[in-house]
C-alpha cells in the first residue's frame, strides 16, 4: 500500500513556550510535531463544524417546536419538500 502524500503546508507563529509544549506532548505520543499538531487541528475543526452545523434547543424550545408542528395537519410546500430532498441526497 502507498503511503499518502501531504500535499500542502500550513505556517503558524508562535511562542517558544508554547512550542515547547506542543513538543512535549507529540513525543508523549510518539508522534512527530507534525503529526500531533495534524491530528489536533482536524479533531478541532470537526468539533467547530459540527456545533456550527447543529442545532440544540433546550426542552422547552423542542416542546414547543413539535406542538407547533402537530398542531396543525398541514401539508408541506414546495419549498419544503424541496427542502427535505436536498437534505436526503446530501445525507447520502
Amino acid at each position: 500500500m502507498a503511503a499518502l502524500k501531504n500535499e500542502t503546508r500550513i505556517s503558524v507563529r508562535m511562542q517558544k513556550d508554547i512550542k515547547a509544549i506542543i513538543e512535549d506532548a507529540a513525543t508523549a505520543l510518539g508522534q512527530t510535531v507534525s503529526d500531533f499538531t495534524t491530528s489536533c487541528l482536524v479533531r478541532e475543526a470537526r468539533q467547530v463544524l459540527h456545533e456550527a452545523r447543529t442545532t440544540q434547543l433546550s426542552n422547552r424550545d423542542r416542546d414547543l417546536f413539535l406542538a407547533a408542528i402537530d398542531e396543525n395537519n398541514i401539508e408541506p410546500n414546495e419549498t419544503l419538500i424541496s427542502a427535505a430532498e436536498r437534505y436526503k441526497s446530501f445525507m447520502k
